[in-house]
């Protein structure tokens, strides 16, 4: 079965919750449960979760992610990214169990030229960035075994996205403007499931040590070029568009201003998991392209 029984699945209807569902499920004995069974801004209803369970691994995919609402929302958004991380990270330490949890590049300023490595300087400039900085330093503190995984532009054929917005808009307008000077790489949940399956056994048996790491798709690209894929690839899919070729327009992130101010910079250096894990991650564009053929083929 493993080297473990028992895994409690936290956020299951999320994009990168549900893949963790599939990718999990043959590693042990699975418990997955959504908001309504584990709401982690209820902190009694999360202690009684964990007596019930005794989980030995705890994956805890679920988080307050609604970026700008953050900046208004502040108690919410510290309740579930920090103080019901820190109850999962005493929990493991008193249990001896792992602690696997998902953090985002929003912990930089996104100032840095290149990518950003685990143990450069954070300086997150929202409300959800610091919350979620935060939450991976009480996990840190904890002292307890772990699996932190920074990740960056998450998408799934599950639920919406940037990408599934783009091809929305684009088959109902002539123009889009889309930021171009925002830079980083689109990452499926697919990838982060399977990656998380692969490095919680290779930690699990000791052939790897736990700790913070970066995992992103290969690449890089701006919002522009995302949507710009997006919607060539739809185009020559023979997908009708409304949008021609020429009607997507590249503009700066100061003319689309929004209340929680993003990185410029959200590459992510992911030697350290490579290295780690014996991985090698597939770039951003053929992930993108297999998600854009399963919306199509359903």
């Amino acid at each position: 079965m493993g080297f473990y029984k028992k895994i409690l699945l936290l956020g299951k209807d999320g994009q990168v919750g549900w893949e963790l569902q599939r990718a999990l499920a043959p590693l042990g004995i699975l418990t997955a449960l959504n908001r309504a069974e584990c709401d982690l801004a209820d902190a009694s209803q999360l202690q009684a979760v964990l007596e019930q369970h005794e989980p030995e691994v705890i994956v805890n995919a679920a988080a307050y992610t609604a970026v700008d609402k953050a900046e208004e929302d502040r108690d919410n958004a510290r309740r579930i990214n920090v103080d019901a991380v820190a109850e999962l990270a005493l929990y493991a330490r008193e249990m001896g169990s792992l602690l696997v949890h998902y953090s985002t590049d929003y912990v930089f300023d996104g100032t840095k030229p290149e990518a950003y490595v685990e143990d450069d300087i954070t300086n997150p400039l929202s409300v959800y960035g610091q919350t979620k900085l935060a939450g991976e330093n009480r996990i840190r503190d904890a002292l307890c075994r772990h699996l932190i995984f920074r990740t960056s532009w998450v998408y799934a054929a599950r639920g919406g996205n940037f990408a599934k917005t783009m091809l929305r808009l684009a088959q109902e307008r002539t123009t889009l403007n889309v930021i171009d000077d925002q830079i980083g790489a689109p990452t499926s949940a697919e990838l982060i499931a399977d990656v998380t399956a692969h490095a919680m056994r290779d930690v699990l048996s000791g052939r790897a040590p736990g700790g913070t790491y970066h995992l992103a798709a290969a690449g890089e690209t701006s919002w522009y070029g995302y949507a710009k894929l997006v919607t060539d690839y739809a185009r020559s899919q023979g997908v009708t568009l409304a949008l021609p070729p020429g009607g997507l327009k590249p503009i700066p992130a100061a003319e689309y201003p929004l209340p929680a101010k993003r990185p410029q910079n959200s590459r992510l250096n992911t030697h350290l998991l490579e290295r780690s894990f014996a991985l090698k991650l597939p770039c951003w564009e053929d992930g993108v392209r297999r998600v854009l053929n399963e919306w199509q083929s359903n």
